[in-house]
C-alpha cells in the first residue's frame, strides 16, 4: 500500500470515527492535470457535525501516518471543509452544500469507490 494510499484510509476512518455519511473516494491518479491524486468526499447531518469529522480526519492522518494538512478551509462556517494533504484532498460537506457544488460528478472519468455507511 502506498503512503498516499494509507493517507486516504486514515482520513475515510476519521470521517467513519464521526458518524460521517456517504463516503466517496475518486481516485484521480490515471487522469493528467488534476491537482491532486486522489479526493475523500463525506459529509455531516449540520456545521455542527462536521467540525468534529474534520478534527477526526486531521486526527487520524497524524497518528496512522503522521500526515499533516498544507491547508484547511472552510472551518468558519463548517458548510464545506476541504483539507489538503496535497495529494488527497478531503472534502466534508453539510448534504445542502454537497448537493449544491455536486464535487462528486466533476470526474466522470475517475475510478469511484462508495464507502459503505456504517450505523
Amino acid at each position: 500500500m502506498t503512503e498516499t494510499e494509507k493517507i486516504v484510509n486514515a482520513c475515510v476512518a476519521g470521517i467513519q470515527e464521526k458518524k460521517g455519511k456517504k463516503i466517496r473516494i475518486v481516485n484521480l491518479e490515471g487522469i493528467n492535470d488534476t491537482i491532486t491524486k486522489y479526493l475523500v468526499i463525506g459529509e455531516g447531518n449540520s456545521p455542527s457535525q462536521v467540525s468534529p469529522i474534520t478534527d477526526s480526519v486531521e486526527d487520524f492522518a497524524r497518528k496512522e501516518v503522521n500526515a499533516r494538512p498544507s491547508a484547511i478551509d472552510g472551518k468558519r462556517n463548517n458548510l464545506w471543509v476541504a483539507i489538503d494533504y496535497i495529494d488527497v484532498v478531503v472534502h466534508i460537506f453539510v448534504p445542502d452544500a454537497r448537493e449544491f457544488y455536486d464535487v462528486d460528478n466533476l470526474w466522470e472519468d475517475a475510478e469511484i469507490t462508495d464507502v459503505p455507511d456504517i450505523d
